[in-house]
């Protein structure tokens, strides 16, 4: 049996993803979490992964397309997440999310996003 870890968050990386964009990761065996940093005006460009999301937003708001209407970002219809809202977004559903004010959220996915790990999740490093 795997032993139990004990983090702070004031000690894992902050890694700076674009000027408006910066997270912190913690990872297991089969579950992630990170905290994600948002400046007003953010956006997460439309992309999919395999991986269950859920996202709950500590502070500030996002914008969310969803399916269909993630690439028809900002004309379709979309929906808020504030402060102290989860929203859950199962694998393989395609969403784009934009910064309505700067934004705290803590992300968990499972399994572990390797494309986050590995730094090919270019999607989230370009600027629009």
């Amino acid at each position: 049996m795997a032993e139990a870890t004990h983090h702070a968050w004031s000690d894992v990386r902050l890694e700076q993803l674009t000027p408006l964009l910066s997270r912190k990761v913690l990872t297991g065996d089969r579950a992630m979490v990170a905290q994600v940093f948002l400046k007003k005006g953010s956006i997460v460009k439309a992309h999919e992964h395999h991986n269950e999301q859920v996202t709950y937003i500590l502070e500030g708001a996002l914008r969310f397309w969803l399916g269909e209407n993630a690439d028809k970002a900002p004309n379709a219809p979309y929906v808020d997440v504030r402060a102290g809202e989860v929203l859950l977004i199962p694998g393989n559903v395609r969403h784009e999310a934009h910064a309505l004010e700067d934004t705290l959220d803590l992300d968990f996915f499972t399994p572990p996003r390797a494309d986050w790990l590995d730094g090919s999740d270019a999607y989230i490093r370009e600027q629009k």
